[in-house]
């Protein structure tokens, strides 16, 4: 039975409390689209992604505007390039870059991940050749996102991948200083990549999906903001932390259900499967939509002070139960993310000096994600980039948890100068980082750092 208190409280949601659905994701696979020739191939590429995502946006917004929830941006994921590609030059790999982006900008869609690779057991002639075509790749695009995923928890970390990544970023930095170093907000680094993840810049379409499937990441951090605002200001007593919990799992239920209702809707109207839905506390650059705000309202004065870490465990436990009990098909990274630069409450406790990199790194072993668009100066070194991104991975590799890094050096600025890059990427003081240069003989070993014992499951 539908109660009046339920369904006037979702309408506050959606009318008060910034609840939207943060992408519908469209998954293609493009095996075969491939051919002998990189045109061919580029061709059946741009040809098969019009196809089946044609009507993507329109459909979003009638769906939308019919059930009065936001849908912000239409995306779409495809298959690791570095498959689709095997056997083809540098070149060829910076054209079918380009071709994904013509594709893209024909559908209307926002952004396209899937130039990526697997290596975490070690990389392919075609995976290495993606790596390094990626800055070309990368600069010739505007709608392209790419990710590398260096690591996982059967297979330990590549540690000589991790050093390529960390030159790529950096070249990727540096070839766009002109706006801050932002090509490197297109690239993340992963262990334990999910394989059907609706959220950029690390959306792929991976093996044992359906040919063509419809994914939702809904997100919601305004809607549990005020609801444990509602809840300490009823309350007769101060509650205890399994009350706030308990709140959260609630919200993140309701928010679930919403997001499923979307993406439902979207697939039945194209006639595609529907995958996952994605409930992850995503925040955005606007006032009230903010992780950060989280945290203050659950005790802490400043994010980043003792008992921040446990707060993002609490919250993002609560989250994955409420979204799961809400739908069977919860999936992708569920949780709360912290992307620095994309919540205004981060960015301020950086800019205060209260969020360092290292409590960053350990709020990462309990959040759903891990270091999100951090800006870092831009004289920070590949190789300590490198050493950054492996501390990362281990933390994902021995807890079995997704982890990922997508961090940006800004080329020309140093620690507590500002950077700006607009719109839902936010801004941010740049966070310093100690110790540069002292890794180098660590990267230097390259190698592979063995997966854990509890890797042995069999």
């Amino acid at each position: 039975m539908m109660r009046s208190d339920q369904i006037l409280a979702t309408v506050d949601m959606i009318q008060k409390e910034n609840l939207d659905v943060r992408a519908v994701t469209m998954g293609i696979d493009l095996m075969d689209c491939r051919s002998r020739s990189s045109a061919e191939t580029c061709r059946r590429i741009k040809e098969k992604i019009c196809l089946h995502a044609g009507r993507l946006v329109p459909v979003c917004e009638q769906i939308s505007k019919k059930y009065g929830i936001s849908v912000v941006n239409k995306r779409i994921a495809v298959t690791p390039v570095a498959y689709v590609g095997a056997g083809f030059s540098h070149a060829d790999f910076v054209d079918i870059a380009g071709a994904l982006d013509e594709a893209a900008s024909e559908v209307g869609v926002d952004f396209l991940g899937g130039f990526s690779a697997n290596v975490e057991n070690g990389t392919s002639r075609s995976a290495a050749t993606l790596m390094k075509a990626m800055p070309d790749a990368m600069a010739a695009t505007k709608k392209v996102c790419a990710s590398i995923n260096v690591g996982s928890s059967k297979y330990g970390i590549n540690m000589d991948a991790v050093a390529v990544m960390g030159r790529v970023i950096k070249q990727l930095a540096e070839d766009s200083s002109d706006t801050g170093g932002f090509g490197a907000a297109r690239l993340v680094v992963f262990t334990n990549q999910p394989e059907a993840n609706p959220f950029m810049a690390g959306a792929i379409h991976g093996p044992g999906q359906h040919e063509v499937v419809i994914n939702v990441g809904v997100s919601g951090p305004g809607v549990v903001a005020r609801a444990l605002e509602r809840k300490l200001a009823e309350s007769d007593n101060t509650p205890g932390l399994h009350e706030l919990a308990e709140v959260i799992k609630q919200t993140a239920f309701r928010v679930t259900r919403c997001g499923e209702l979307i993406g439902r809707r979207v697939s039945s109207v194209l006639g595609i499967p529907f995958g996952i839905v994605d409930v992850s506390l995503a925040p955005t650059p606007k006032v009230g939509d903010s992780v950060g705000e989280i945290l203050k309202i659950m005790g802490v004065d400043a994010i980043g002070a003792p008992g921040s870490t446990a707060i993002v465990a609490l919250l993002n436990d609560a989250v994955k139960k409420g979204g799961t009990f809400a739908s069977q098909s919860a999936g992708g990274l569920s949780g709360a993310f912290i992307p620095v630069c994309e919540d205004a409450e981060l960015a301020e406790a950086v800019k205060n000096n209260t969020l360092p990199l290292e409590k960053l790194e350990a709020m990462t072993a309990v959040c759903s994600v891990g270091l999100d668009m951090i800006a870092v100066p831009g004289s920070v070194d590949a190789t300590t980039i490198g050493a950054i991104i492996a501390d990362e991975m281990a933390i994902g590799m021995i807890n079995s948890k997704t982890t990922a890094v997508r961090i940006i050096p800004v080329p020309g600025k140093e620690a507590g100068d500002f950077v700006s890059f607009g719109g839902l990427f936010g801004e941010s003081a740049l966070l310093p980082v100690r110790n540069v240069g002292k890794s180098t003989r660590f990267m230097g070993f390259g190698g592979k750092i063995p997966a854990p014992i509890n890797s042995l499951k069999n």
